[in-house]
C-alpha cells in the first residue's frame, strides 16, 4: 500500500482567503516543496473534511481544482493520489498565461541571426551551416504518393480538435513507442513545429523571472522566444558526456526559495555541437532533476538521426511527470511542413492546446493528414532510413576533408548523428568578420557565438545540406579565409 499523508495543518478561519483556496494553495506548497512525493495517497475526503475542520463540499472544490491541474489523480477503488510534481504545478502557478499568447512582446533576432535568415534565400551563396536536410534529398515520389492518397480520403478541410487530429496523434503514439516512449493521444499536442511547443511553454507554464538552465552553447540561446517571455537563460557548460548538471546546483542554492526554474536540454545530436548525452549522463541528469524538482524540457528534434547506436530519450526514464518532450518532422522529412508534437500530462497538454487555438486555431490540417499517411503507410519509416546513409556518408566526407585540411588550425569531434560539427579554432580568430569576408567570398556561416554566452573561437558546420563536393569546395575557401585572417 502507498503511504498516506499524514496532515497536521488547518485552514486559517479569520482569513479572508476562502478554505477551499487554503487547501489548494497547501497542497500546492506542500507538492512543491516535496513534503508530498508523487505516489503518496489522500485520506478519504471525509477524513480531510474532519482534518481540515471544513464541509465536504469545501474539500471537493479543491481536489477538484487540483485534479484538473494534474496535481491529483483519483481511481476506484485506490483513492486520490499526488499525480505530479513539477509541470502541473507551474501550470496553476501561473494563470495569467492568456495575456501573454497575443501581445506582441517579441524581442528581435540578434543581427547575425537577421542577416543569416535574409541570406539563406540567396542561391549564389554556398550554405555552409545551415540547419536543414538538403531539398535535394526530399522524397518526391513519396510525397506524390501521399498527397494523391489524401486526396482520395480527405472530402473537407475544416478546423481539428485543439491538440490536433486525433488519427495522426495516435500515430505518433506509436511511432514514439519504437523509441522507447509510452504515451497516449491525448498526452500529445500537434504544434506548428517545435519551436511553436517552446513559445507555448515559455507563455503558458513559466512565469516571468524564471530561469531556464541550457547547454553551454545552445541552439536556445539564438532565439529570443524565451527572453520575450521574460525568462532568464543561464548556460550550464558541457563535457563529451553531455550538459554538466551539478554545475546547476549553485544557481538553484543562491537562489533559495524564490528558485523557480526549469532545463532544457537537446541531449541526442545537441545543436550546435553535435555532442549526444551518455545513458549514464541521463539516468543521473533526470534523478539531480528530480530530487531538486526541475522540470525537463527534452527536445528531440535530432532523436532519429542517429547513425550508430539509438539513444533513448530521456523521457523514456521518466516515470514523474517531470519531463516534457518535443518531436519534429522539421529536421527529418521538410521543414515546410510545420509539424511538431509535445508530449505531456494530460492536463498541461490541455492548456496549452487551450493558448495554441487562440494563437493560430491549430497546425495545418493538410499538413497533418500528410504527416498521417507517411506515418501510417510506413513510408516515413523507409525513407528515414535512406535519409540517415546519405547524411552518414556525407559525414564521413566531412571527415576526410577536415582531418585532411584543417588539422592544424582547428579541433573538432566526430557527430554521432544529426547535422553538426562543432569546429573551434585553435588560434584567435574574428568570427564576426570571418562571418563577413565569407559572404563576399560566396559562403554562409553560422559564427559559434550565436549560440553562447560568450565569444568561443568557433562555428557551426553542417553536412546535412549540401552535397559532398559542395561541402569540400565550402572548406577550401574556408580554409583560405582562416589562413589570410591569421597571417595578418
Amino acid at each position: 500500500m502507498k503511504n498516506c499523508l499524514e496532515i497536521s495543518w488547518k485552514p486559517d478561519k479569520n482569513s479572508g482567503i476562502p478554505a477551499y483556496q487554503q487547501i489548494i494553495d497547501f497542497f500546492l506548497s506542500s507538492v512543491s516543496s516535496g513534503a508530498f512525493a508523487v505516489g503518496m495517497r489522500l485520506p478519504s475526503q471525509r477524513k480531510l473534511s474532519e482534518l481540515f475542520e471544513v464541509n465536504r463540499s469545501t474539500v471537493s472544490t479543491a481536489i477538484a481544482e487540483l485534479s484538473s491541474y494534474g496535481i491529483l489523480k483519483g481511481s476506484y477503488g485506490a483513492g486520490t493520489e499526488i499525480a505530479s510534481n513539477t509541470w502541473s504545478v507551474l501550470l496553476k502557478s501561473n494563470q495569467n498565461w492568456s495575456k501573454h499568447v497575443l501581445s506582441g512582446n517579441f524581442k528581435e533576432n540578434i543581427s547575425t541571426l537577421q542577416i543569416i535568415n535574409q541570406l539563406e534565400f540567396d542561391e549564389d551563396l554556398l550554405r555552409l551551416g545551415t540547419g536543414e536536410i538538403d531539398p535535394r534529398l526530399f522524397p518526391v515520389e513519396l510525397w506524390q504518393t501521399a498527397l494523391k492518397n489524401v486526396g482520395d480520403k480527405v472530402t473537407s478541410l475544416g478546423y481539428l480538435e485543439p491538440l490536433g487530429l486525433y488519427e495522426l496523434r495516435c500515430e505518433i503514439a506509436k511511432h514514439l513507442q519504437k523509441i522507447g516512449i509510452s504515451t497516449t493521444p491525448e498526452c500529445i499536442l500537434i504544434t506548428s513545429g517545435s519551436l511553436q511547443a517552446l513559445q507555448l511553454i515559455s507563455v503558458c507554464l513559466l512565469k516571468s523571472g524564471s530561469k531556464v538552465f541550457v547547454e553551454a552553447p545552445s541552439y536556445l540561446k539564438s532565439l529570443q522566444v524565451f527572453e520575450s517571455a521574460g525568462l532568464k537563460l543561464t548556460g550550464i557548460s558541457m563535457d563529451s558526456d553531455g550538459m554538466e548538471y551539478w554545475k546547476i546546483l549553485p544557481h538553484i542554492r543562491q537562489a533559495g526559495a524564490e528558485n523557480t526554474s526549469v532545463v532544457y536540454t537537446i541531449p541526442t545530436n545537441h545543436n550546435p555541437t553535435g555532442i549526444c548525452m551518455s545513458d549514464k549522463r541521463r539516468q543521473e541528469f533526470l534523478e539531480f532533476c528530480i530530487t531538486h524538482r526541475i522540470p525537463v524540457i527534452e527536445d528531440g528534434a535530432y532523436q532519429e538521426l542517429s547513425f550508430t547506436k539509438d539513444y533513448s530519450p530521456i523521457r523514456t526514464l521518466d516515470h514523474n511527470g517531470m519531463v516534457i518532450y518535443l518531436g519534429t518532422a522539421s529536421k527529418t522529412l521538410s521543414p515546410g511542413l510545420r509539424i511538431g508534437w509535445l508530449v505531456a500530462p494530460e492536463a498541461v497538454v490541455k492548456r496549452l492546446g487551450d493558448a495554441k487555438m487562440q494563437m493560430d486555431y491549430g497546425a495545418s490540417s493538410v499538413s497533418q493528414y500528410i504527416f498521417l499517411e507517411f506515418l501510417k503507410t510506413g513510408m516515413y519509416e523507409s525513407y528515414l532510413c535512406k535519409l540517415k546513409n546519405i547524411l552518414k556518408q556525407r559525414l564521413d566526407n566531412a571527415m576526410r576533408i577536415l582531418e585532411e585540411h584543417f588539422q592544424s588550425i582547428a579541433e573538432w569531434t566526430r557527430p554521432k548523428g544529426g547535422f553538426y560539427i562543432w569546429l573551434t579554432f585553435r588560434q584567435p580568430v574574428k568570427t564576426d568578420l570571418l562571418f563577413n569576408e565569407a559572404i563576399k567570398a560566396g559562403i554562409l556561416l553560422n559564427p559559434g557565438d550565436i549560440y553562447d554566452f560568450k565569444a568561443n573561437n568557433s562555428i557551426r558546420l553542417s553536412y546535412a545540406y549540401i552535397t559532398e563536393d559542395e561541402f569540400k569546395k565550402g572548406a577550401m575557401i574556408l580554409k583560405k579565409l582562416i589562413f589570410k585572417q591569421v597571417a595578418k
